[in-house]
């Protein structure tokens, strides 16, 4: 579905991403592991079109996206919930929410995208009037998720969707994240959190230093020596 292939990305003279190769297959779970400055978030913005591409290529199903504007990236079915939430903290839940449907032309679709978001995440229906600066730290994650999910994504890009929540809150996320994928939709997702990653995970890449330092099945890579030295606690 996406294919990553020698892909290069600098910002000036640092070299975030160093040749990297990565597979999506269409309706998994695929993992990206590492230490903050590994070049994970590189990856998602390259992807994304957010960040130019200095060489090698990116494929979504079978289209060459490498140089297309964000907004024509988006326009394909790949949507990413950023890193730190990035909600509008001054409007209400449901307006964050209508703003992620921007690229859905069909009604209906948007009114069925409504009915999913907020199946996943009821807490959303119960404050779809409040203010989304006046949730705690898990609801606006859950909203961030929520507003890419009203794009009708094909392929979701997550950054970093536990980062600063509850270890109960934690948990709930990733239950959603595996059930989001159970009904259809691809995921490429960034965690520092490598445990609970691997567990939902059907396959994961190591980034190092914007390198590929390991790659294989989630299930597998759990019990990764090296790996768990690194990133499981030993």
């Amino acid at each position: 579905m996406l294919e990553l292939k020698d892909l290069h990305v600098s910002y000036g003279s640092i070299k975030a991403l160093r040749g990297i190769n990565i597979s999506v297959g269409k309706g998994k779970i695929v993992a990206l592991l590492g230490a903050n400055g590994a070049g994970k978030t590189t990856t998602l913005k390259s992807v994304s079109g957010l960040v130019p591409v200095e060489s090698g290529s990116i494929h979504f199903l079978d289209k060459n996206i490498t140089k297309l504007p964000t907004e024509k990236i988006t326009a394909q079915g790949i949507v990413q919930s950023p890193e730190g939430r990035q909600v509008f903290t001054d409007i209400a839940v449901e307006e964050n929410l209508k703003i992620g449907a921007f690229t859905v032309k069909k009604r209906k679709e948007i009114i069925d995208n409504f009915a999913r978001v907020y199946r996943y995440f009821p807490i959303l229906h119960e404050r779809k009037k409040q203010i989304a600066g006046t949730l705690s730290g898990g609801e606006q994650q859950m909203l961030a998720i929520g507003r890419a999910l009203m794009a009708s994504p094909k392929l979701l890009l997550l950054d970093e969707p536990s980062l600063g929540l509850a270890p109960l809150i934690v948990k709930a996320i990733f239950e959603i994240i595996k059930e989001i994928n159970e009904e259809g939709t691809t995921v490429l997702l960034i965690e520092q959190n490598a445990l609970a990653t691997l567990k939902i995970a059907h396959y994961a890449y190591v980034l190092e230093v914007g390198a590929l330092a390991m790659e294989g099945k989630a299930s597998e890579l759990i019990n990764n020596k090296k790996l768990k030295e690194a990133y499981l606690g030993g």
